[in-house]
């Protein structure tokens, strides 16, 4: 039989709302693949994201574009070269991942060489908003192991001093979403590590992000927003100590593993993180999270609700994927 594409604009509710330095949403805008090939299914799912030019409409149009490649039995190696790097590629790589798992009885897992992954201590987010307020929330999770922590104005101070007296033995990200004037930068990271916070993420624009070459960095800092893919990360080393691996940058698991091994060999420590999906999302990211330094894959948490089956949380932990799930 040939392969079948489906695709689909999937919309789950937050609860509450989620919000950054550029903005709130309700809702997380997923797109789902579903491929089918001999009597075998594989799912994969993306999160357009307008920061990078994506938009729900712009991602589905792309994959219906790739359609006649996926259809004819486009490998994922030869997917690398037939799309670019970005969520379109993300939702086609993790379904072929996916249905080469359930058609060969062999999982993921397997295939990667983990013989018996590991539930991950994964950060939950703590949205951007007046101190006292984020403080309540750090105080709700004050007994989890890691927090990650939205900043990203001109003046965080107060906000990271509120945060860590109301979570004073929790481990602590702070992300800025490129939010940090350059005038406050050298005083914002001060203060960060005079609070025991582990790690800033990109805390100038992407592109505009030269300073960090060029102080003292008193803690671990990290790229987002300016690492998408394996060959950006030669550029980054005079400026990060860390790179924020998530799969909608890459374009799927396959670029992700490479890009993991390249900056490992480079020296950086590696977050694994993501978007505002499901447990569909997760589960591939899971999996390349196994062994990093850091792990934010708490999207499931901040939904009204999962996909059935979805990801199992308990207490810090995120467990490994079902294979009725995903892989």
């Amino acid at each position: 039989m040939p392969r079948t594409l489906d695709i689909q604009m999937n919309s789950f509710p937050i609860a509450g709302t989620f919000t950054i330095s550029r903005g709130a949403k309700t809702e997380a805008e997923v797109i789902t693949c579903t491929l089918v090939e001999e009597g075998a299914q594989g799912l994969g799912e993306c999160v357009p994201y307008r920061r990078y030019g994506e938009t729900m409409q712009s991602v589905f149009a792309q994959i219906e574009a790739a359609r006649p490649l996926i259809e004819a039995g486009i490998s994922r190696r030869d997917l690398l070269s037939a799309m670019p790097p970005g969520a379109a590629r993300n939702a086609v790589d993790c379904a072929l991942w996916d249905l080469e798992a359930k058609r060969t009885g062999d999982s993921v897992a397997a295939r990667l060489g983990l013989s018996a992954p590991q539930p991950l201590t994964t950060a939950i987010t703590i949205s951007l908003g007046e101190p006292e307020v984020m403080a309540a929330r750090a105080r709700e999770h004050a007994g989890r192991a890691l927090l990650k922590v939205k900043v990203g104005t001109g003046d965080d101070e107060s906000r990271i001093r509120a945060v860590r007296a109301a979570a004073p033995d929790a481990e602590i990200i702070l992300d800025a979403n490129e939010g940090w004037p350059e005038a406050v930068l050298e005083r914002h990271l001060h203060i960060a590590a005079e609070a025991g916070i582990a790690l800033v993420e990109q805390p100038l624009p992407a592109g505009r992000d030269g300073l960090l070459a060029e102080i003292r960095r008193p803690l671990l800092v990290c790229a987002d927003e300016s690492v998408h893919h394996t060959g950006d990360l030669a550029s980054l080393a005079d400026r990060y100590d860390a790179i924020n691996i998530k799969l909608d940058k890459t374009g799927g698991l396959t670029e992700a593993l490479s890009m993991k091994a390249e900056a490992e060999r480079l020296g950086f420590s590696i977050m694994i993180g993501c978007m505002v999906g499901t447990s569909l999302a997760m589960a591939p990211a899971v999996l390349l999270a196994q062994n990093a330094d850091f792990v934010d894959l708490d999207g499931p948490l901040l939904l009204a609700r999962d996909r059935e089956p979805g990801l199992r949380y308990a207490a810090s932990l995120v467990f490994p994927p079902e294979t009725a799930l995903w892989g």
